[in-house]
């Protein structure tokens, strides 16, 4: 709570004596009453006060009674605000936004008035005797996002009924924690004074199925943390995901609505068709990791739990996993045996090797060359630190599939030890991971053909974890792989729904659709992946790739130019050199030969790419000739020839049957 005199600057310049009794007053109010509140004054800022309290019922139930001593000086008009929001307590003050959020407010009211934020409405809305006008969102200075700012009516309270059995509960154990970190010396949270427990619980007003898991803040008051506050967000939605009553978002789409730009929560609940939200902050000091987790009405837009979470970095995923079980009794979903028992069964992490695994997964989220470099090198650091840390493992085999893929700092053959290596340790170390299963799961498609093992692999991964959108999306590609269509469309379907708004998830099924002959919607699908990431060179591929499958090759080139010059894996360039080949440039076919020739004497360039161009100029000898060197080199592409149209000319010879039986599709 915010509280400064108005006109404060006025009264001084007329008449200093009557400022400062004014002053003394409105101070000399609050002291002698905020104990009847459980209230406590932090700081005064001129003519200014801060105090916190316990709980939002005790802050406006003290606020109307200050409002109505006031009255009696007519010098002494006061205007209020009450914020509920994550605070850190250091240097014996406050800060943090919930600080900025009161004190902004407290300007809106006018003299005698109060104000209070929605959040603070939320808890106090079926209080008896307590009336407001909602103002709106209002843009304050310094806040990040717009805050719905609530005029309380002004009446008497009675001070006695503000002070709660549960506000008397969780000061006794506030206090008892503060003490204890006290006594070790610590860097502490508010919420070590404060009650570490729920700011309110009340049941949900309609049936709750389906989550998302909203950014949480970095209050850690260092921007370089922000990938701490992303892992521990991903985090808590592997955890949610666990759950099989649950629908979770996965991070990919909720990620979108980082940072200040954040649109209104009833607009993200229609935007991922959720039931509810939760969101939050992170902040670390130290040793110290707190979280505090919201769970909110999406549609109505209405705050249903809160509560603060503090731990030793130590116990980080047991924190998580106590966040999710709260979560799970709040909406009254009932956990199976298994899925109490993965939620309650969290191991004790290096410090340092979580760090790093936490950097890794920031880095493999944004997945560039130079970002999958930097995330393998993450993910070494954290097995290094902890070679008991299954997660990072699993980070470790999916970064090296993709570098395989990609082909740019390295290559096929050199990726497939390292992965198939990373991805059975993840599996032994954690049996129950589903991140663990899907990695095998993804090396066994790309790299060994393994259809049978991988389906295995998957169906495990999703027993375990039906919210993981990454593993139903690799999962329907393995399938449009084989032919197996309607089944691939099935899992693509689910991923998206479970991730609707990544690029990537909606992009995969493309493959299973155009393959059934619907190209104006594989192209839709492509051109909305596109939207979703106008700068993504993959998905100009897949809208160049559509193109040829459909026999437009004309069509193809442009979009296969320009996903090139926005800096696409080489697969790219020989994508373009089939469609200049099939549509008759000879002369431009045979210049791309030159410019892939030219790149491998830089560096690496996968014999598939020469296979593609030589396809589009007939020549099927030498096309077949660098499938076979493809093969030696353990490129992933060719897990494209049963199904990809290109390479129709080769179905009847000889040595590309014999492929296709290595490859065991026959």
């Amino acid at each position: 709570m915010f509280s400064d005199i108005a006109g404060y600057t006025a009264i001084m310049g007329r008449d200093e004596e009557s400022a400062m009794r004014a002053l003394d007053a409105h101070r000399g109010t609050l002291r002698s009453i905020l104990p009847k509140f459980d209230g406590r004054l932090v700081g005064e800022i001129g003519d200014g006060t801060l105090t916190s309290f316990h709980s939002a019922i005790d802050a406006v139930n003290c606020a109307r009674q200050v409002q109505a001593l006031a009255e009696r000086d007519p010098e002494l008009k006061l205007r209020i605000g009450i914020h509920l929001g994550d605070v850190v307590f250091t240097n014996n003050t406050v800060i943090g936004d919930g600080v900025n959020v009161a004190s902004r407010i407290h300007a809106l009211a006018p003299p005698g008035g109060i104000c209070i934020s929605a959040g603070v409405y939320d808890e106090i809305r079926n209080k008896p005797g307590m009336k407001a006008r909602d103002l709106g969102e209002k843009k304050l200075k310094n806040v990040s996002r717009p805050v719905r700012v609530f005029a309380l009516a002004v009446e008497p309270a009675i001070a006695d009924s503000a002070q709660t059995s549960a506000g008397k509960h969780w000061a006794a154990i506030a206090a008892a924690g503060a003490g204890a970190l006290a006594v070790a010396a610590l860097i502490y949270f508010v919420a070590m004074r404060k009650p570490a427990a729920p700011v309110t619980t009340t049941s949900a007003t309609h049936l709750i199925r389906s989550i998302a898991v909203l950014p949480l803040d970095n209050y850690s008051g260092d921007p370089n943390q922000e990938y701490f506050a992303e892992g521990m967000t991903d985090e808590l939605t592997t955890d949610l995901a666990s759950i099989s009553q649950l629908r979770v978002i996965s991070r990919g789409s909720t990620m979108r609505f980082r940072g200040e730009n954040r649109p209104p929560t009833p607009e993200i609940a229609k935007l991922l068709n959720v039931d509810a939200v939760v969101e939050g902050s992170v902040m670390r000091a130290g040793d110290k990791v707190r979280v505090t987790a919201q769970l909110i009405d999406a549609p109505a837009d209405k705050h249903l739990w809160a509560k603060s979470y503090e731990r030793d970095s130590r116990d980080v995923l047991a924190m998580q996993d106590e966040i999710a079980q709260a979560i799970a009794k709040e909406i009254e979903v009932q956990l199976t045996p298994a899925e109490q028992a993965r939620l309650s069964s969290a191991p004790v992490v290096n410090p340092e090797a979580h760090d790093a695994y936490l950097k890794g997964r920031y880095f493999m989220s944004r997945p560039s060359d130079e970002n999958l470099r930097k995330g393998i090198a993450e993910f070494e650091e954290a097995v290094k630190l902890d070679p008991s840390f299954a997660p990072a493992y699993s980070g470790l085999s999916d970064a090296y599939v993709w570098a395989g893929l990609n082909e740019g700092f390295m290559t096929s053959a050199e990726a497939m030890p390292k992965a198939k290596e990373t991805a059975l340790k993840a599996v032994q170390l954690d049996d129950k991971s589903a991140e663990a299963h899907t990695s095998l799961a993804v090396f066994k498609s790309f790299y060994e053909f393994d259809w049978a093992g991988a389906e295995s692999e998957f169906r495990r991964a999703i027993e375990l974890n039906p919210n993981y959108a990454f593993a139903h999306d690799q999962f329907g590609l393995a399938l449009a792989l084989q032919g197996h269509l309607d089944e691939a469309v099935a899992e693509g379907t689910q991923a998206a729904e479970l991730d609707p708004l990544s690029p990537q998830i909606a992009v995969d099924p493309v493959f299973a659709i155009a393959w059934q002959g619907r190209y104006p919607a594989a192209k839709d699908l492509a051109n909305r992946a596109r939207d979703l990431d106008p700068n993504s060179s993959y998905t100009q591929i897949l809208r160049g790739w559509i193109d040829i499958a459909e026999r437009n090759v004309s069509a193809a080139i442009p979009v296969l130019q320009k996903a090139d010059a926005l800096g696409a894996p080489s697969w790219a360039l020989g994508y373009l050199g089939y469609a200049y080949g099939a549509s008759g440039d000879r002369t431009r076919a045979m210049t791309t030969i030159e410019e892939i020739n030219q790149r491998a004497v830089h560096g690496y360039v996968p014999p598939s790419n020469l296979a593609f161009v030589y396809l589009g100029l007939g020549d099927n000898g030498r096309a077949m000739d660098y499938l076979e060197q493809a093969y030696s080199a353990h490129e992933q592409f060719l897990a494209w020839i049963k199904m990809d149209r290109i390479f129709d000319p080769l179905r009847k010879e000889p040595r590309f049957i014999a492929l296709m039986k290595k490859l065991h599709f026959e």
